[in-house]
C-alpha cells in the first residue's frame, strides 16, 4: 500500500533560518495522552520535551496535544479536524489510540481500517518523514483496580487488547513506523496503588515517566536526532508551493 501523497503547501517552512527556531511535537491520542487525573507536567509528552530540552542536543517548544478522555479513533480524527494545527507540519508526532474502541466493543477489523487512516494523518503531520512518527501500543486497562472492582473479564480484555496491538504493529511495520510496546510493562505495574490516579483506572505520572523513557530512547536511537539537519536543509533550499 502506498504512502499518502504529500501536499506541496505543507512543505513550506515559515521561518526556517531563524537561529532560535524550536522543534515542534504533536501528540495525538485519548485520555492517556491528555493525562487524565495528573498535573500537566506529568503528561508523557510534556516529560519527553523536558527531557529532550535538558539533553542539550535540541530545543523543542511545548508539545501540541490533540487528545480527550474517551476518544475513539474516529473521534480523534474529528478532533484533529477542529484543531488549530500547524500548516508547516511537525518535527515529531506520537500516536496512542485505541483503548476506547476496545472498551466499546468495536471489532478489531474496523479498528484496523480506522487506525491506518489516522496513522496516515500522523505521517502527513510529520511532513512525510516516517521516522519522525512513533506509535505507542494500547495499554491493558484490565489490570487496574477499576477493572478488578467492577469484575471485568480481564482475560477477555487482555485478548482483545492483544488483537488491537497486533493490528497496530503490523500496520506500523508496513509503513516503516516505530512501534513501542508499553503494554507488557503496564500489565506488570498497572495494578499497584502508586501507578494509578484517584479514579483507579488512569495511570499516574510514574507510569507516564516510564512511557516517556521508552519514547526518549527511541527518539535518540532513530533518525529523529537528524532533525537539525532537516532545519539546515530548509535554510539552504527554499521549499515553496
Amino acid at each position: 500500500m502506498c504512502l499518502p501523497s504529500w501536499p506541496a503547501r505543507v512543505l513550506t517552512f515559515q521561518h526556517p533560518c531563524q537561529k532560535n527556531t524550536q522543534l515542534t511535537y504533536l501528540a495525538l491520542g485519548d485520555s492517556y495522552t491528555i493525562g487524565e487525573g495528573v498535573p500537566e507536567n506529568d503528561r508523557y509528552s510534556v516529560q519527553l520535551v523536558d527531557a529532550l530540552n535538558h539533553s542539550g542536543k535540541m530545543s523543542f517548544s511545548a508539545p501540541q496535544i490533540i487528545a480527550k478522555t474517551g476518544w475513539t479513533v474516529d473521534e480523534l480524527d474529528a478532533g484533529i479536524n477542529s484543531a488549530n494545527t500547524k500548516s508547516e507540519g511537525y518535527d515529531l508526532v506520537t500516536l496512542l489510540i485505541g483503548v476506547n474502541n476496545q472498551y466499546r466493543g468495536r471489532p478489531v477489523e474496523d479498528f484496523e481500517k480506522e487506525f491506518e487512516l489516522i496513522l496516515n494523518r500522523a505521517i502527513i503531520f510529520a511532513r512525510g518523514e516516517t521516522d519522525h512518527v512513533v506509535v505507542l501500543s494500547v495499554p491493558d486497562w484490565g489490570v487496574t483496580p477499576f477493572a478488578v472492582n467492577r469484575k471485568s473479564d480481564q482475560a477477555k480484555v487482555a485478548k482483545e487488547i492483544d488483537a488491537y496491538n497486533s493490528a497496530q504493529k503490523a500496520i506500523c511495520r508496513m509503513y516503516g513506523i516505530t512501534f513501542i510496546d508499553i503494554t507488557k510493562d503496564y500489565r506488570a505495574i498497572g495494578a499497584r496503588p502508586e501507578m494509578v490516579v484517584e479514579d483507579q483506572l488512569h495511570p499516574s505520572g510514574l507510569v507516564y515517566q516510564r512511557w516517556m523513557e521508552k519514547l526518549l530512547s527511541e527518539v535518540k536511537k532513530n533518525q529523529v536526532l537528524s532533525l537539525k539537519k532537516l532545519r539546515t536543509f530548509a535554510c539552504l533550499c527554499k521549499i515553496s508551493e
